[in-house]
């Protein structure tokens, strides 16, 4: 069956989410701006705020929005870093794994299913992903490795702005970086020949147990005239406990197939 709006929203109040709140977290103060540095450094620094743990459990709030449509969920998020993101919903109604191989994913509620490749997540965001970058956007990290010798950088707007020396004929990438605290405040993804345009935005970050993690993304998708909004809250966070990922395909459900 193709995804309605209905499923692609749920889909998405499963697979996309993070983690933060509890009361181990604090925001990230915003401090001295330093637009001094060259871009050796600036991209250091960036690596030094990558996130390190080896699990994490939390909650995500999404509200997905097109149009005059809306939905808003909340799930149960565990990650094994590099290798795990499994999500639930209340009542293990609907249940995501993903790992580098494949996406999984079924819902009791319409029985439905999806055992496959990234396609399922690519074609909600518009723009072609695998594992790390899943997990690089909800960590707040470049989708794309960013380093001095492919990367040119200015100053724009009192932050950060980096784009490849040689934009792709298929999209344009750019990062904005912030000053301050070095995490990226902004990744934007224009692929004009598809008429796409992919802009995370991290509104907030906190320190998690001395980790720097986002606290409220939002994610804007623009294709032809149509836009989605997906907005992302975090909290109730945990890191490196032991965790269990289990999931188990249901039989007779009804397959997903995407047009």
């Amino acid at each position: 069956m193709s995804i309605s709006f209905f499923k692609k929203s749920t889909i998405i109040g499963c697979l996309l989410f993070v983690f933060f709140g509890c009361k181990s977290t604090k925001n990230i103060s915003n401090g001295v701006a330093n637009l001094n540095l060259s871009s050796k450094e600036v991209i250091k620094e960036n690596l030094k705020t990558s996130p390190n743990f080896t699990t994490l459990q939390a909650k995500v709030r999404v509200a997905y929005t097109q149009g005059n449509d809306s939905q808003t969920h909340t799930v149960t998020m565990r990650m094994l870093k590099d290798q795990i993101i499994w999500l639930s919903s209340s009542f293990n109604i609907i249940r995501v794994m993903i790992t580098p191989e494949k996406v999984s994913y079924y819902n009791k509620l319409d029985n439905t299913f999806f055992d496959g490749d990234f396609s399922l997540l690519s074609d909600i965001l518009g723009t072609d992903l695998d594992f790390e970058k899943v997990q690089n956007l909800l960590l707040g990290n470049p989708l794309f490795k960013l380093n001095k010798t492919d990367y040119s950088m200015s100053v724009n707007n009192n932050a950060y702005l980096f784009q490849p020396n040689e934009q792709l004929a298929l999209f344009e990438l750019f990062y904005i970086i912030n000053p301050t605290h070095f995490k990226i405040d902004s990744q934007q993804l224009s692929q004009t020949i598809e008429a796409r345009f992919l802009q995370i935005d991290y509104l907030n970050y906190q320190k998690v147990d001395k980790e720097s993690l986002p606290e409220n993304i939002k994610i804007i998708v623009l294709e032809g005239d149509k836009e989605t909004t997906i907005e992302m809250e975090f909290k109730s966070v945990s890191l490196d406990q032991e965790l269990r990922y289990p999931f188990n395909m249901p039989s007779g459900f009804e397959e997903i197939v995407l047009k």
